[in-house]
């Protein structure tokens, strides 16, 4: 690794922590500028009894005081506090349990949707204007056209009511079959078009040109030199796209009943559990940033010819 290219990374990572310091910051006092309090909604509760689980969670304390404190806890512990509404639980922990479903169920859509979406997106530029092309760029626009919850409640309605073939709950056994689908198809039929078009016009560069006048094989072709190049803009949308589906669908998990980090967190929010909201968003922010440092990095190792600035 050259020095430039050290640079770079070390750039990228001193800006992933601006980022990740920049949101804990907003969405500390946007929180706390929110109108009312955390325990407002609490029935028969007296004023006192109010004062005292604000003082037993700190937020008595000046917001300066609270702020510094949090963002103490949150770099050097990566404590968010106690879930102001689930007794005894922290926040941390409640994060973990539901990341752990939401990573498994993303990772598997994610990866079905790169597979199938590379596959289908280089078929359809080899195949170019035939029915096979045709054919995969009508039902690709269509998975890119129809959102989540649409596909979601219609692949619920069909396969799991309508054909009792899995069920309709995501905790339960082959549960997340279905979520799996339905989160994978926006992104397979967006890699399969961002595939094709890259490859289009890769196979029109004079490189490629070339290699097929000296006899190079089609097959050689295609994954020697075409596929290679080709992959740059499925890479700089597959790493944003990877921390999104990972993290979880907050609607897919809804519709689908899944235990998940996103079904957490539209918990938190109707409960107005503001260490939860707080947690779940600098988690999912921060699983975002590193993504996009992956993906600019991986800019480099695919194609040597980026010029890192």
């Amino acid at each position: 690794m050259n020095s430039k290219t050290l640079l770079y990374i070390l750039k990228r990572l001193l800006l992933a922590v601006v980022t990740v310091w920049v949101v804990i910051t907003v969405t500390f006092f946007v929180m706390h500028a929110v109108p009312g309090g955390p325990f407002q909604g609490e029935k028969s509760m007296t004023e006192a009894a109010q004062a005292a689980l604000e003082a037993k969670y700190g937020l008595d304390k000046p917001l300066a005081t609270q702020y510094v404190t949090y963002l103490k806890d949150v770099v050097t512990k990566f404590d968010f506090g106690p879930s102001l509404k689930q007794k005894g639980r922290e926040v941390v922990d409640i994060i973990a349990d539901g990341l752990k479903t939401s990573a498994r169920l993303g990772l598997e859509a994610a990866f079905i949707a790169l597979i199938i979406g590379v596959v289908l997106g280089s078929v359809a530029a080899l195949k170019r204007n035939s029915i096979f092309d045709r054919i995969i760029m009508v039902i690709t626009t269509a998975f890119v056209s129809m959102p989540s919850f649409i596909m979601g409640t219609l692949l619920l309605t069909i396969f799991s009511i309508k054909l009792g073939l899995f069920p309709a709950n995501g905790a339960a056994t082959n549960g997340l079959v279905l979520p799996v689908v339905t989160l994978s198809l926006y992104p397979m039929a967006y890699i399969t078009r961002l595939t094709r078009s890259s490859m289009l016009d890769v196979l029109g560069q004079d490189y490629i040109r070339t290699a097929r006048a000296k006899g190079v094989s089609g097959v050689k072709i295609i994954f020697g030199h075409a596929l290679k190049n080709s992959l740059i803009p499925v890479i700089t949308y597959f790493g944003p796209m990877l921390a999104g589906i990972v993290t979880g669908s907050l609607v897919v998990e809804q519709i689908f009943a899944v235990p998940g980090i996103g079904r957490a967190f539209v918990s938190s929010i109707t409960n107005r559990d503001y260490t939860m909201i707080m947690g779940t968003t600098i988690v999912l922010a921060t699983l975002i940033v590193i993504m996009n440092l992956v993906s600019d990095i991986l800019y480099k190792i695919v194609d040597p010819r980026i010029n890192l600035d």
